[in-house]
């Protein structure tokens, strides 16, 4: 944004150059001059000669500080010159050149107060205050810069390409300023209303197509899209995060990667693509045509189960991935698990829900072998022991059991293994590893 600026500001000199006014009137009688079509402005005449050199002695000065007195001197004296706004437009960009910020901001004011629509001191104020983070008056100085536009007249002696690069230079400065202001607005309001970032959208939009360099629009913009709100783009606003993520320097390009990442993430489904959409946008600036980030589905139960049977053995899947495959794989991969399992003693950690002491000659325990139904104190192991357990070592409920027990049949929905010949593992023998209880994601 800055070179812009500056070239914008070169664009002005050249062009207060060319409106040098015209000398005063000579004496010596003048041809009629062939008729020509009517120029976009009148050339402006200084009819004193002592104004006209006093004017022209200012402008010509090619030292910044020199033409700075110059142009100040000539104010003093002329203050109603018709050359006035001329004078303070090139009084700013003198300035300019000289670092006073300060005296740059007051003098665009005075150009302003000649020609409230004077497009250069537009623009410099609505840079300069969103450099020092003045949205609403940046905002302000973008909103009539732009309609101005509208009915801005090209100056006389200014060429149609230094007119049509001051107007689209000046463009992106108004778009990005109305659109940080817009923004700002926008997010700020008290929590509860609904956030339409509509507005701050199509003006930063705007202003990123034509610097899509510029990493405050940049994020800005993909802040607008990732709000929820009537104008949420998802799509869009992740290309942009991930390209505000390029463009950012030190401990802010972390920062604004992990949050892109958490909202790709939320959108998608998983964190799969993310990287290559960081990657594709540290060269692409633009969303190309059809864009688009497709949403992750997960695999049904069934395509789980049908993928544990795929890649691994059935005897190193946890009791909570052989459940998964019994209730909801299909028949065929049902029975490849339970054609393991069946009559082969297993050694377990389950979870006791109950204890049944009725029949005096045996103990059932009900058991929850997998995280989902610990938690939801539910038993998924109908355990029958084969025989009594002795009351020094009967299980508390809602302790862990280490047993080992025989599958003999299974109900799959809901499910329950029930299991013949149980027996208390004794202390000496290793302690068998816990299943992973969490079923897979579905």
């Amino acid at each position: 944004m800055k070179k812009i600026f500056l070239a914008m500001l070169l664009v002005a000199a050249v062009t207060a150059v060319a409106q040098t006014p015209a000398a005063p009137a000579q004496a010596a009688p003048q041809p009629n001059p062939a008729p020509a079509a009517a120029p976009a402005a009148q050339k402006k005449e200084i009819k004193d000669p002592a104004e006209y050199n006093a004017y022209v002695g200012a402008v010509q000065q090619t030292d910044p500080a020199a033409k700075v007195s110059g142009l100040e001197a000539f104010l003093t004296q002329y203050p109603n010159s018709v050359m006035k706004e001329d004078a303070l437009e090139l009084l700013m960009g003198a300035y300019q050149a000289t670092n006073n910020q300060p005296k740059t901001i007051e003098t665009a004011q005075k150009v302003l107060a000649a020609n409230a629509c004077n497009i250069r001191a537009l623009a410099l104020l609505a840079y300069a205050n969103q450099s020092q983070q003045k949205f609403a008056d940046a905002g302000q100085s973008g909103d009539k810069g732009l309609q101005c536009l509208q009915t801005a007249t090209k100056p006389f002696g200014t060429s149609d390409a230094d007119w049509d690069k001051l107007k689209a230079q000046t463009t992106v400065i108004f778009d990005g300023a109305a659109g940080l202001a817009a923004y700002q607005a926008t997010a700020t309001q008290p929590a509860g209303q609904p956030k339409d970032f509509a507005k701050a959208e199509k003006l930063l939009r705007a202003a990123v197509e034509a610097d899509p360099d510029n990493l405050l629009d940049v994020y800005d913009l993909a802040l607008g899209y990732l709000t929820p709100g009537p104008a949420e783009d998802d799509v869009n606003g992740l290309f942009f995060i991930a390209r505000a993520s390029n463009l950012a320097q030190g401990a802010g390009k972390a920062q604004i990667a992990k949050f892109g990442l958490s909202k790709y993430t939320k959108y998608h489904g998983s964190d799969e693509g993310w990287n290559d959409l960081l990657a594709s946008t540290a060269t692409t600036k633009l969303p190309p045509a059809g864009f688009t980030i497709k949403k992750y589905v997960p695999p049904t139960p069934a395509e789980q189960a049908a993928d544990l049977v795929k890649s691994k053995k059935v005897e190193e899947m946890s009791f909570a991935e052989w459940q998964l495959v019994l209730s909801e794989g299909t028949p065929e991969d049902s029975e490849k698990v339970w054609t393991v399992l069946k009559g082969k003693p297993l050694q377990m950690v389950g979870h006791v829900i109950s204890i049944d002491t009725t029949d005096k000659t045996t103990t059932k325990l009900m058991l929850a072998g997998s995280s989902d139904d610990i938690d939801a104190k539910r038993a998924d192991i109908d355990l029958t022991m084969g025989a009594v357990i002795p009351k020094a070592s009967m299980p508390a409920v809602d302790a862990d059991f280490q047993f080992q027990g025989t599958p003999v049949s299974f109900v799959a929905k809901p499910f329950v293994m029930t299991m013949n010949d149980g027996a208390l593992l004794v202390t000496s023998k290793p302690k068998p590893k816990p299943p992973v209880h969490k079923k897979p994601a579905q």
